[in-house]
């Protein structure tokens, strides 16, 4: 085992080299002491995982070091990841659980897996995981098999909640594509549009965790390319794509696709007086266009620090480039793609206009996210002393308005903005540029990172 696997947001590491049998042992039953340290009454924690081959035997392992503590496992079986956010907020059974682990691997490989992890309906992530790492790493005890678990239908609740806030849907004359890239989407959704009576295909439906057809990444373009060809040749009025565990989402139409941040904008309009929280990777067209008749907040990157930041400020949402919505309005704070594909479908119903509402919006250049390798050691590192070059910035660079540190280093230009800042899940750092124009986006993007290499 090694301490990498212990990241910001979550655990996440590859089957067996790193999760192994007794690792996930003692994660499981480290975590539930954290459980009961904070709610020495816990009863249960509720465990879910996704379509991965190895993520049955994760399950038992952890429910293994769980039930040494005595606390119950209810166990959801094949599920989103928010399905199991969702056993956070209701009745499981007649049951209320403590906590919840998703065993997903989310987007990676198919070797890799993970937990995400909610403790009282807020993420354990942070400092938090980093020290429960350390114990880990420290204990020599022994856990024995126990993977007893009381089976329960999380599913069927969530998908009846669905169903009943989004009743109001009349799309009968409109139709949609969906790819659900063989993860875990496929486990709920043919039901809920079933239900509201929406035209659908979807394709690669069933979970499949060798992923057959795509790497289940909708950020990356390459994974859309089937989807968008439906929707050239089938006549269809949106298309949604996700991610391998169901919390990341793409809309797109013949003409575009649509990122994370321009669909905050886009859900901004319908909510009165919304207040909106952006990451640093987020367009400024976005932060700008809702601080016209909301409020803005640019915020650190991460699904699990946006979630915060929704808690602390009551924001209406909170969005990522990436695809991450996590809706506060009308729903939990927690990143949903089927729900955000119900809100999405509901401005449809609202008489919303996707490629002319887009193409009213002032026409910038971004570019997509660019990385760069470098180690966990030296990431933040080249960051900070980032910082101290643009204080003195050669004569030849770009004049400089204003510096955001909130998440890294973005230097905001006359004309545009760029941005470099240190993964917090893989050694890398990662950049993204936008400017009034390619050809001014990319002179940023030569500047500052002629810069980062001085």
């Amino acid at each position: 085992m090694t301490k990498a696997i212990f990241r910001e947001y979550d655990i996440r590491g590859i089957y067996k080299k790193e999760l192994n049998e007794q690792t996930v042992k003692k994660i499981g039953y480290f975590f539930a002491l954290e459980v009961l340290k904070k709610l020495p009454n816990a009863q249960y924690i509720s465990v879910g995982y996704d379509a991965r081959t190895h993520s049955p035997i994760l399950k038992e392992w952890l429910s293994s070091g769980i039930h040494k503590t005595n606390i119950e496992v209810l166990d959801m079986g094949l599920v989103a990841t928010p399905v199991n956010y969702f056993s956070n907020y209701i009745q499981n059974d007649g049951k209320t659980v403590s906590a919840s682990i998703m065993i997903t691997g989310s987007h990676n490989p198919p070797e890799y897996n993970g937990f995400k992890i909610t403790l009282d309906q807020t993420p354990f992530f942070g400092d938090d995981i980093y020290a429960l790492g350390d114990k880990i790493i420290e204990s020599d005890i022994e856990i024995v098999d126990n993977t007893q678990t009381i089976k329960i239908d999380t599913k069927k609740e969530y998908i009846d909640y669905l169903v009943n806030k989004f009743k109001h849907l009349d799309l009968k004359d409109k139709k949609f594509v969906f790819d659900c890239g063989n993860g875990v989407a496929g486990t709920v959704l043919r039901e809920i549009l079933d239900r509201l009576h929406i035209n659908h295909h979807i394709i690669y439906e069933t979970p499949d965790g060798t992923f057959p057809n795509h790497h289940p990444d909708p950020s990356d373009a390459h994974n859309l390319q089937d989807i968008q060809k439906e929707l050239n040749t089938g006549n269809y009025d949106l298309g949604f794509a996700y991610d391998g565990d169901a919390d990341r989402i793409a809309v797109l139409t013949q003409k575009y696709n649509f990122k994370g941040d321009v669909l905050a904008l886009f859900f901004s309009r319908f909510i009165p007086n919304p207040t909106v929280i952006g990451e640093v990777k987020c367009s400024q067209i976005m932060y700008d266009k809702i601080n016209e008749y909301g409020k803005a907040i640019m915020y650190k990157t991460g699904h699990s620090n946006l979630k915060v930041k929704i808690k602390e400020t009551n924001a209406s949402f909170a969005a990522e480039v990436s695809g991450h919505i996590f809706f506060n309005d009308r729903y939990f704070g927690y990143d949903d793609a089927i729900y955000s594909t119900l809100r999405a479908l509901e401005l449809l119903h609202d008489g919303f206009d996707y490629d002319l509402e887009f193409e009213k919006l002032p026409q910038l250049f971004s570019t997509d996210e660019i990385t760069i390798d470098t180690t966990e050691e030296k990431k933040f590192q080249i960051i900070d002393e980032l910082k101290i070059k643009l204080q003195n910035p050669p004569e030849n660079f770009p004049k400089i308005k204003d510096i955001i540190t909130v998440d890294g280093v973005r230097v905001v230009f006359e004309n545009g903005w760029g941005l470099v800042r240190a993964s917090n899940t893989i050694p890398k750092l990662v950049t993204r540029f936008e400017a009034i124009d390619k050809i001014t986006a990319l002179e940023y993007q030569s500047k500052l990172l002629e810069l980062l290499a001085l």
